[in-house]
Order: C-alpha cells, then structure tokens, then sequence
C-alpha cells in the first residue's frame, strides 16, 4: 500500500499545482520556461503513475472489503463508455460536448473512477479509484470556478466535431474494453 500511496502523493501533486498553487506555478513557468516546466510536470507525473501502477499490482492479494454484485461490473463498463468520449472531447477540438462541460476529461475521469470504485471491493481499489474520484471532483469545481472568475468562453462546436469526437471515443472504448483492457490491467471486461 505504500507504493501506492506514494504514486498518488507524487501524480495528485502534480496534477494539484494549479489547484493549490496556480501563482507559484504561473511565476515557475515563467522562470523555467513553459518547455521545461511541462518536463518537469511529466517526469514527475509518470514517475507517480509508475508507483501507482506498481503500489496497485501489490494489493492484488488483499482480501476484499466487500463482494460487488455482477451487475456493478456491468455498470462500470458502461459508464465507461461515456467517459472514453468525454476523455476524447478533452483533445479534439470543436465539439459542443467541449462547449456544455468545459472540463470534459475531468467529467471522464469522474465517471471511469465511479465505475471502477462500485466494480471494485479490495483496499487497493478503494484507495486508487476513491482517489481519483475526490480528486476529479474538486479540480472539475475550482476548474469551473477559475473558468467564471476569468469569464473563461468556449467555442460553441459543431455538429460534425461532435460526430468525431464520438466515433473516436467510441472507437477507444471498444478496442480497449476488448483488448487492451486485458493486455495492461490483466483483467477482461467483457469475459
């Protein structure tokens, strides 16, 4: 649990420093340079989701706190079906999914941790998934609030944006539910 726990520390931290800290990481961007500042920001967050991945393998053996029903796993692989286009509109530019959240991958993230959290009962699970969770849900409010105070617009997208940011984010689904689920995480969905 460790390791796992350090991963978090070391990818939340990160990924924290605008929440906490967006003056320090404005004037750090300025003296480092926004190349060098982003490099240092991807070190240290693959570095965590290293740990993280490592840390979670290790709990693989902890007895569960609770035995999720079959229909939880269900669920899960349908809400994260939305979350895989709701990650893909983060990237592709001009949807009117981008325009109504705002903050689409945070809104994925949410929803792929949920999913996970009810399908999931051991004491790695609640950590990582919970996490991710409560992180997701406090950068997806002061994002929401940084957007208002600033009068943060986005572009109103398109029908046709939408259609791609669809058929990829459906695309992404299939072929990691399917395949690259089982390859990386060494568990199957769908069987």
């Amino acid at each position: 649990m460790t390791l796992l726990l350090l991963g978090l520390m070391l990818f939340f931290s990160a990924h924290s420093v605008r929440i906490v800290a967006d003056g320090w990481r404005t004037r750090q961007i300025a003296r480092l340079g926004e190349n060098r500042w982003k490099g240092l920001y991807t070190l240290v967050s693959l570095v965590g989701l290293g740990l993280i991945g490592w840390g979670y393998g290790l709990t693989s053996t902890a007895p569960e706190l609770w035995n999720p029903p079959v229909w939880t796993r269900h669920l899960a692989a349908l809400l994260t079906l939305p979350a895989f286009v709701l990650l893909t509109a983060a990237y592709v530019p001009g949807s009117r999914i981008k325009a109504l959240i705002g903050h689409p991958m945070l809104a994925g993230v949410k929803l792929w941790a949920f999913a996970h959290l009810i399908a999931n009962g051991r004491p790695g699970d609640v950590l990582l998934f919970g996490a991710f969770l409560a992180w997701s849900v406090i950068a997806f409010i002061v994002a929401h609030r940084r957007d208002r105070a600033v009068g943060t617009h986005y572009a109103p997208g398109s029908a046709s944006g939408d259609a791609l940011v669809l058929g990829t984010g459906l695309s992404a689904w299939a072929l990691f539910a399917f395949y690259g689920h089982a390859w990386l995480i060494g568990v199957r969905p769908f069987g």
